[in-house]
């Protein structure tokens, strides 16, 4: 796992946590925020995943 796959795998968490929370208050701003978060960590991921990708194409 590198950078790349942790970061996403944080804010996946830390996204999903702000909307639960946002949808429980009825705060719409948190959960707006926790969705562009999980949405940042899925796009952390293809980014780990494409330079796994370039790794094994190279060796």
């Amino acid at each position: 796992m590198d950078k790349e796959h942790v970061k996403g795998a944080a804010d996946k968490v830390k996204g999903a946590v702000k909307e639960a929370a946002g949808k429980m208050t009825d705060d719409k701003g948190l959960e707006a925020e926790g969705k562009f978060d999980k949405a940042k960590g899925s796009a952390h991921n293809a980014a780990g995943d494409a330079k796994d990708a370039i790794r094994k194409a190279t060796q």
